[in-house]
């Protein structure tokens, strides 16, 4: 511990008070008789208390003497078994005040290290994956206790001393672990559909990533109903082709289970026997006018009316097991049959949020980026972030009265989620963070000042504009699709996907796609969370 000099050398005064105070009192000698008694002291007394103040005065002197001798003894000794080169005498004060002083630092320190050892005991003790908030608070405070500890002992280091020689061990322990997916207990089932029997997958209920979402769900169904499953036509829904490998899929289960559009086509009438509705209200099968003539643009027929097996409502899906929809939605006498739309079907949802989805197969996912894009997501890893970033899909256009409509909302001012940012920032040690966002520069201009830790603002890195000098964007300027906002889409979802920590948006389906990719992919942390996790926001406007 660092002191001024002047504090150092402060001395306290004290005003020195005789307790003892004696003086010379004249004893009168009891009367005598005799007149050498009237006349004062004898010559015989005289000498006697001479020999004896010389005898007192020799002994005193012997004393010096002796202890001079001992004192000349005992240096002469230092320096004959010392070598005075290794000794260290600048730190020797007969200061009392810095000796206190040393004494209480010397106890500090003692007492820091008890706690120390006392902490490392609670935080080795912790296993629980779910605690891991309180281990995060517990190995802070071990940091903590060792900066002081070390903080205390810099005045006192000399030579090649360092403190304390033994390392601070946590068993087994990392601020962001790794989430154990237990593939071993993955529930599936097998997809081997009969060649000549069909579903086509009919996806309309929001953007790109609901869709993937329900296509994944209609794999699902599929197998269960022994049909190959049908990918829509780009010119009645997304071109999955430029996102996703569909060959890709038929390889992971080692035979022909899905088909694009273009294939179906080719050796049959486009023509669809039974349209089941999964939904029956508010909107059967949430499919328009406007899509059913898409349909009949591209030759496709639609025979008898649309219908459903049940009562269900998209607001209120009830949960539903394979025997329900495998008794309500078998149709062994037709060949082709649509269901639509199953993004918000609740059926066997442990098995669908399962690490590789339901179906059983020898891939990672059956539903994963592109070649193309998964390359291109690495290089800009290396180029920009390197293997510790966290990602952060932060999303804010349409959000502000999609959030409000929620309780709580999951809107949050710029500085409060700047401050929830950084605490994880700070807890996964990360280097640099990734933001996908579609908010205007204004909002992450100022999250970008905002997001501090130990004092340095975090870097906050988003894709760049296309700059030829850099090589990490080629392969999607050689192949033509560099300018497909979905292929953007999901380049930001493999770069999230791929972070060390993810920090997603609460409600967006954005975010459930990144999370289910870092699932299958293994890629799951245990910090991953929602923004502002446990949190509501500061500041809520009213509404119209």
């Amino acid at each position: 511990m660092e002191r001024n000099s002047s504090d150092d050398e402060e001395e306290d005064h004290h005003h020195l008070i005789p307790q003892n105070d004696t003086r010379s009192r004249h004893r009168q000698d009891p009367p005598s008789s005799s007149p050498a008694a009237a006349n004062g002291t004898s010559s015989f007394q005289i000498e006697d208390i001479l020999s004896s103040r010389r005898k007192i005065s020799l002994n005193k002197r012997c004393y010096v003497l002796t202890a001079v001798v001992a004192l000349t003894i005992s240096i002469g000794l230092i320096f004959l078994f010392t070598d005075l080169r290794q000794l260290n005498l600048s730190g020797f004060k007969l200061d009392p005040l810095s000796s206190r002083v040393r004494d209480s630092e010397l106890r500090a320190l003692y007492l820091l290290r008890q706690q120390q050892l006392q902490l490392l005991s609670v935080l080795n003790a912790t296993t629980n994956s779910n605690s891991s908030d309180v281990r995060f608070a517990v190995s802070k405070q071990i940091e903590l206790n060792k900066e002081i500890q070390e903080a205390l002992l810099s005045p006192h280091k000399t030579g090649n001393y360092s403190g304390y020689d033994e390392p601070v061990v946590i068993n087994s322990y990392d601020r962001c672990n790794k989430v154990d997916q237990k593939l071993s207990d993955r529930k599936t089932v097998e997809w081997k559909p009969r060649s000549d029997k069909f579903l086509f997958a009919i996806c309309l209920s929001g953007q790109m990533s609901n869709h993937l979402i329900c296509l994944e769900k209609h794999m699902f169904f599929a197998a269960l109903l022994d049909r190959v499953l049908v990918i829509p036509s780009s010119k009645f829904d997304y071109q999955y082709d430029r996102v996703i490998d569909i060959d890709r899929i038929n390889t992971c289960l080692g035979r022909n289970v899905v088909v694009s559009f273009n294939q179906f086509k080719k050796n049959r009438n486009p023509r669809i026997n039974r349209f089941i509705c999964y939904f029956s209200s508010p909107q059967l099968c949430y499919v328009d006018d406007e899509h059913l003539k898409k349909l009949k643009g591209l030759g496709v027929s639609v025979e008898g009316k649309l219908a459903s097996p049940w009562t269900e409502d998209i607001k209120k899906p009830s949960k539903r097991t394979v025997d329900e929809v495998q008794k309500s939605f078998k149709s062994d006498d037709d060949d082709v049959i649509a269901i639509g739309d199953v993004f918000y079907a609740d059926l066997e949802r442990d098995w669908v949020m399962q690490p590789g989805g339901p179906i059983n197969h020898k891939c990672k996912t059956l539903i994963e980026p592109s070649r193309l894009i998964l390359l291109t997501a690495q290089r800009f890893i290396q180029t920009f972030l390197g293997n510790n970033f966290v990602a952060v899909h932060f999303r804010r256009h349409g959000f502000l009265k999609f959030c409000n409509a929620k309780t709580p909302s999951c809107f949050y001012p710029i500085p409060q989620a700047a401050e929830c940012i950084a605490r994880m920032v700070e807890r996964s040690n990360g280097a640099v963070i990734y933001l996908s966002t579609d908010a205007a520069d204004s909002e992450t201009s100022l999250l970008q000042s905002l997001v501090v830790v130990d004092g340095k603002i975090v870097p906050l890195v988003k894709r760049p504009p296309r700059n030829s000098a850099e090589k990490w964007d080629a392969l999607l300027y050689r192949h033509g699709i560099e300018d497909d906002s979905q292929v953007d889409a999901m380049l930001d979802k493999t770069i999230c996907a791929m972070s060390s920590v993810f920090i997603g948006a609460s409600g967006s389906t954005f975010t459930e796609d990144i999370l289910r990719l870092r699932k299958d992919w293994g890629t799951s942390s245990t910090c991953d969370e929602y923004l502002c996790r446990g949190e509501e926001p500061n500041f809520i406007a009213e509404d119209e």
